[in-house]
């Protein structure tokens, strides 16, 4: 028994209860009032008006009884009635087909139709709720301990090893049917139009000046391998004897190459680098060109290297185990910074309209498409589910939840009836003093 059922079968019990008390009370009145009528003649015009009472709130009792027993069962057992009686009798039962395609069809109306959908979300802001809803800190932190319990449970019952050999397959196969020179010349477009590689050869050249200037020693041994490789390590070295150094004048030459293009947002080699980098861009957006095709032909012999597969199912296998052994732990660094961006997201969503307006025309694009492909078959699990339920369990599903409310109207017709009834011995009452 569910909870539901529990707390309405006492309900309706109670119910019926009160019915059957009310009409039993109005049957003994009703027998009481004939034998008062016997014992008190000279009353008898009183006792009439409240036995007419008694006998309507008796009829009213008994013909509720007899609707609502109607609905669920049939009241005559094996007697024998006639049959447009017997016919319009259990009337749930027999209808239980026509009940399951009406509620399917009331559902599918009402709620799933995707006008009704569109309409309601049209006159609801839904990402402003869901924004609010993440920038609640009790909400992103449920969100984030929900998905820190979770991921460490999938990963424990797929296994790294599947995912990792998971991601290998897909992910190689993705990579292997995309020409990638497309992709790398958006993102370098991206990188030129938004000055992204100005501010990371500004950092590097600030690093490599750093650098140089607080190791010199350093500094010095790079030039002398540098030289040895060019074949001019000797040549320097002859040099130095006659008092010139070649070492530190190359890396003065270079500091001084550095500082100015530090200083300088329009200098030469900053434009160079500038204009390589367009050149780069449109080579790669021609699958024809030669860029493209050696971009394309190291893809593909990377993708065929066994040790670079095995380097991927590897990496995955390291990274899942990080984040599995990271998000176990109480002070989860992930976990932090996972609520700290969902938390962001929400914020982000509730001060900017422009965002939520795209949201909810994606959601309710959404919804709309999901109701329309979906609504029919939701309507028909509906409609079967209900034709599967066993007549007997559907009668107790239905009075449990109504039966209740039902048996009180027999309560009613007792009182109504009986009201009515005292109203009209009143009315025969006056019309015979008056005639």
């Amino acid at each position: 028994m569910t909870t539901a059922e529990a707390s309405t079968i006492p309900s309706l019990q109670r119910s019926k209860r009160f019915a059957t008390i009310a009409l039993i009370m109005a049957v003994v009145t009703w027998l009481v009032l004939m034998v008062v009528a016997k014992l008190i003649p000279e009353y008898v015009w009183l006792i009439h008006i409240l036995m007419l009472g008694a006998e309507a709130g008796v009829v009213g009792g008994l013909a509720d009884w007899y609707a609502i027993t109607v609905l669920f069962r049939n009241p005559f057992g094996k007697m024998p009635i006639p049959k447009f009686m017997r016919d319009h009798t259990e009337i749930i039962p027999r209808n239980k087909a026509r009940i399951a395609e009406s509620m399917g069809r009331f559902v599918q109306e009402n709620f799933l139709s995707p006008q009704v959908v569109e309409k309601s979300l049209q006159s609801t802001d839904l990402s402003l709720a869901i924004g609010q809803w993440l920038a609640k800190p009790e909400n992103n932190a449920q969100v984030t301990q929900v998905i820190q319990q979770t991921v460490p449970k999938i990963f424990e019952f797929v296994g790294q090893e599947q995912i990792g050999r998971f991601i290998q397959n897909n992910s190689v196969q993705w990579v292997r049917n995309t020409q990638i020179n497309t992709l790398a010349s958006e993102m370098l477009r991206a990188v030129l139009e938004n000055d992204f590689h100005q501010d990371v050869l500004q950092r590097g050249l600030d690093v490599a000046h750093e650098w140089v200037m607080s190791h010199p020693e350093e500094t010095r041994q790079l030039t002398r391998t540098l030289f040895k490789e060019l074949g001019v390590w000797k040549l320097a070295k002859g040099a130095s004897w006659i008092g010139i150094d070649v070492q530190q004048r190359t890396i003065d030459s270079l500091v001084e190459r550095v500082e100015s293009m530090l200083a300088d947002p329009q200098h030469p080699w900053r434009q160079k680098i500038e204009a390589m980098g367009q050149q780069l861009m449109l080579q790669l957006a021609d699958d024809e060109s030669s860029a493209s095709q050696r971009l394309n032909s190291t893809k593909d012999a990377l993708l065929d290297s066994p040790q670079v597969l095995n380097f991927i199912s590897g990496a995955v296998v390291i990274l899942c185990d990080a984040i599995k052994a990271d998000l176990l732990k109480a002070d989860s660094g992930i976990a932090h910074n996972l609520r700290v961006a969902i938390q962001q997201v929400g914020e982000n969503i509730i001060s900017n309209p422009a965002v939520r307006q795209l949201l909810n025309e994606r959601l309710s694009g959404i919804a709309v498409n999901l109701s329309d492909q979906y609504s029919e078959k939701v309507i028909r699990f509906i409609s079967e589910r209900i034709h599967e339920w066993d007549s007997r369990e559907m009668i107790d599903k239905i009075e449990n939840e109504v039966g209740g409310d039902l048996h009180m109207i027999r309560v009613n017709g007792v009182v109504v009836g009986a009201f009515i009834g005292l109203v009209l011995g009143i009315i025969r009452a006056l019309v015979d003093v008056a005639l």
